[in-house]
């Protein structure tokens, strides 16, 4: 067709000027109508992800948070006259401000996802909200909600908040078990804080794990782009559902490199109910020690397996002690699950609920067998020692109990919860947090901590453990 109409144009050049002209507005309006024609082949022979990102994009929001400041990162000025109840810390003039008790908040930002638009749930990452004294949420359509935080679990990286507000939009989840490496996905965040943005790639890998050898690791790889902010947004697949909560990047320099992590949404929707019925991970324990099956266990067990998780020690008195798992059985199965690693069976039992009646699949000598267990708790079972009397006690707004026994024979008060807003909460205390002195001097349990307490004056210096540091808290 356009080497006729050439040639058509060729012949007419002989003709007249006002023939010319005509040729001309021909040849403009054939050229739109080609033009016209090529644009709407390409929508429909190029693919978008426009249509389902206009559905899901919504279930997508941006989180920010205010954290502050241990107390005992600030110090007071020489020359300024201290009150009486903070002079008495000090052995000499302390450096810095009195108004240093007034801690200065830093902020930080992250990504989450709406999964219940009805109840106003939002996932996100733990640390994103970690140590937070404000979480607000900013909805796509530019409003601002304040958050409540129901409950975090730092062993998964899982947050769940609760915000109230109308025409929210939530995300339906995948089924895990249909992903599989080289599927397209789209990670959706707000990178850097400058706004909500989508990357896509592929599933580079599955059941990627190392990152934290505490934590309970079950990732999603991905070569998606996630950067500084995504943390907490959402990988979801070519139908805008929601296979993953995005977590880390492995990077040298902090920006992506085509290695990023997820959560699998199987693993987020189990932590979502704990921590909405809890507030915490109560972490189930089988009463176990476990390793990979491999070629020389194999060869030494003389089981013919191609993996499972083979039992190497056996607590007293746990659920599988009373189940009568032996040292050498290999499980291969719970609860109809096929058992792939000791990481995986180490995921699902710490994500079962407590008193939970299992059915576990093993072999012993050779032979296939099932045993019936009950999945037991963490604390009580791991140790093995007893445990002191769960009595607690309120301090400004925090409740408290005598630190459970461990093997190192450690003392103090264990903070169990602290209310949003509260004395407490705004002096820096935390749930999880230990305290060990009370005015510098050391405390055994709930009764020395009180009745110290009753002695003190308004402000008291706690000496607290978090996450291994020591720090100084003014709670007034």
């Amino acid at each position: 067709m356009h080497k006729q109409m050439c040639s058509k144009i060729v012949k007419l050049m002989d003709r007249p000027i006002s023939q010319l002209i005509l040729v001309l507005v021909v040849v403009m309006v054939w050229t739109t109508q080609v033009q016209a024609i090529s644009t709407e082949a390409l929508k429909q022979g190029i693919p978008s992800l426009a249509p389902m990102l206009e559905i899901v994009t919504p279930a997508v929001v941006n989180i920010r948070v205010t954290r502050v400041r241990p107390s005992s990162a600030r110090f007071f000025s020489n020359g300024e006259q201290l009150p009486d109840e903070v002079r008495r810390f000090f052995r000499e003039l302390p450096q810095g401000g009195i108004e240093s008790l007034r801690r200065p908040s830093m902020t930080g930002a992250g990504s989450g996802v709406i999964i219940d638009a009805q109840r106003g749930f939002v996932v996100t990452n733990h640390h994103v909200v970690e140590h937070a004294a404000n979480i607000t949420v900013q909805l796509s359509d530019g409003r601002s909600v304040e958050a409540e935080l129901l409950g975090s679990d730092a062993g998964t990286d899982i947050a769940l908040l609760q915000i109230m507000a109308d025409s929210l939009v939530d995300i339906e989840f995948a089924d895990i078990t249909t992903v599989q490496v080289g599927d397209y996905v789209v990670a959706i965040g707000n990178p850097y804080g400058i706004g909500q943005t989508v990357t896509s790639g592929i599933v580079s890998a599955l059941g990627r794990a190392g990152l934290n050898r505490d934590h309970y690791e079950d990732f999603i790889q991905t070569d998606a782009a996630i950067n500084v902010g995504n943390s907490g947004g959402a990988l979801v697949d070519m139908e805008g559902r929601l296979i993953g909560i995005n977590t880390a990047i492995l990077s040298g320099n902090g920006g992506s490199n085509g290695i990023g992590f997820a959560i699998p949404s199987d693993m987020v929707a189990a932590v979502k109910e704990h921590l909405e019925r809890d507030g915490e991970v109560r972490r189930g324990l089988l009463g176990v020690s476990i390793t990979d099956v491999t070629a020389d266990v194999r060869l030494a067990l003389n089981v013919d397996v191609g993996s499972g998780a083979v039992v190497t020690n056996v607590l007293a008195d746990s659920g599988a002690a009373r189940a009568g798992i032996e040292i050498s059985d290999v499980i291969v199965e719970i609860d109809g699950r096929a058992v792939n690693g000791s990481r995986q069976l180490r995921n699902i039992v710490g994500l079962m609920r407590q008193d939970q009646e299992v059915e576990l699949g093993l072999y012993r000598d050779g032979e296939r067998m099932n045993l019936s267990a009950t999945i037991g708790g963490a604390r009580s079972e791991a140790s093995g020692v007893d445990r002191r009397p769960a009595s607690t006690a309120e301090f400004r707004g925090s409740r408290l109990r005598t630190r459970e026994l461990t093997e190192a024979g450690d003392t103090g008060v264990d903070v169990l919860s602290v209310r949003r807003q509260s004395r407490a909460w705004t002096a820096g205390l935390r749930a999880g947090d230990v305290i060990t002195h009370l005015n510098r001097q050391a405390i055994d349990d709930l009764a020395a901590f009180e009745a110290l307490a009753a002695d003190a004056e308004r402000l008291m210096a706690l000496t607290v453990i978090r996450d291994g540091q020591e720090m100084l808290l003014f709670v007034p």
